[in-house]
């Protein structure tokens, strides 16, 4: 009796032992099938081999971009950088582009660099004579056009930077050194892709079919010539404007510089935090690189119209702990409605943001 019992309780323990075993294969077999999947995967799908991913998901992004890039009736050139990871996407980035009001972050870079080395005060006053205002965008020359204003250097850079204003542009480009001095400043810290050379006015004037532009004239006489010239002449000039290397920049070379003021490697920290205090304060181009965003997201830019060009630069502070983006989006030749561009502009921008943010890491 007592053997019946103890050779049950051995066929129990084989028989939990067998099942145990059988678990164990089971598990065995479902891994080695795993790995067999994953490494056949890996052998098939280029898209899923590590290293091949970021390279795989950047030349989506691009293709995206190209496609949004239609929208704009244009040549548009692209350039971001995920400023913490490095990560960089670029299309027409090697390509000059007209910079148009972009052009005035290299003029805020070179005074803020003399005002750090002494040879510019923010509280020294420049009179603004009649003869100095220009055309184009701000309030200077449409609300402030009386003789006897005197505005400091501080207040000139400050409407340059948030309203465009042309008139304390091209002053703030006369007073630290003029064309050359800023071109000279982006070649010293490291950027060799972007020229000035031309003042607001005579970019106005060469891109709007002014060919000549008489001494010391006043905004009322440039409206003027401008209606009077000829049809055939603005054509023209136009399309010598577009081709013209003068005041262009490379995507690559204006996201370099955004980058260089975030990391405050080109500029002083304080200067640098001063530029893009007044960046994101910016009053121009809401439909741009901000269009399509969330609600809410810092961004902290410069826009540039003029012709056939339109234009949005800056740095989108991405959500959480995702980090910063800086972004270049030149879009040059068109010849649809500004609202279409900015469209175009808006498209890519949130295209650029989703990458960064849900995978281009």
């Amino acid at each position: 009796m007592r053997y019946e019992i103890i050779t049950d309780e051995i066929e129990k323990l084989m028989e939990k032992t067998m099942l145990r075993f059988k678990r164990l294969t089971l598990i065995m077999v479902s891994l080695v099938v795993l790995y067999t999947g994953t490494a056949w995967a890996q052998q098939n799908d280029p898209l899923s081999v590590p290293g091949l991913v970021t390279r795989n998901s950047q030349a989506r992004l691009a293709s995206e971009i190209a496609r949004l890039s239609s929208l704009s009736g244009g040549i548009v050139g692209v350039s971001a950088i995920h400023i913490e990871s490095g990560k960089h996407v670029s299309v027409n980035g090697q390509e000059r582009f007209p910079m148009a009001s972009t052009y005035k972050i290299p003029i805020a870079v070179q005074v803020l660099t003399l005002v750090d080395q002494g040879s510019l005060k923010w509280g020294q006053m420049v009179e603004i004579r009649q003869t100095d205002l220009h055309p184009g965008s701000g309030i200077l020359s449409k609300l402030l056009h009386k003789p006897g204003l005197v505005v400091s250097v501080r207040n000139l850079f400050e409407i340059m930077m948030t309203v465009s204003d042309n008139t304390a542009a091209d002053v703030l480009l006369s007073i630290s050194g003029g064309p050359g001095a800023v071109t000279a400043r982006m070649k010293t810290i490291g950027i060799s892709d972007i020229d000035i050379s031309r003042s607001t006015l005579e970019m106005i004037a060469d891109s709007s079919g002014v060919r000549k532009l008489p001494p010391d004239i006043t905004p009322t006489q440039f409206d003027q010539l401008e209606k009077e010239a000829d049809p055939g002449v603005k054509k023209k000039m136009r399309r010598q404007f577009d081709a013209d290397l003068r005041d262009t920049a490379t995507p690559d070379a204006m996201v370099s510089l955004l980058r260089g003021i975030y990391r405050k490697t080109c500029l002083k920290p304080d200067s640098a935090n001063i530029l893009l205090d007044a960046m994101q304060r910016s009053q121009t181009g809401e439909m741009r690189l901000k269009g399509m965003l969330p609600p809410g997201t810092p961004v902290a830019h410069k826009s540039g119209t003029l012709g056939g060009s339109t234009n949005d630069v800056g740095m989108i502070t991405l959500p959480e702990d995702a980090g910063h983006v800086v972004v270049t989006i030149f879009i040059k030749t068109s010849k649809r409605e500004t609202l279409e561009r900015e469209k175009a502009i808006a498209e890519i921008a949130r295209a650029v943001y989703d990458f960064y943010l849900f995978g281009g890491l």
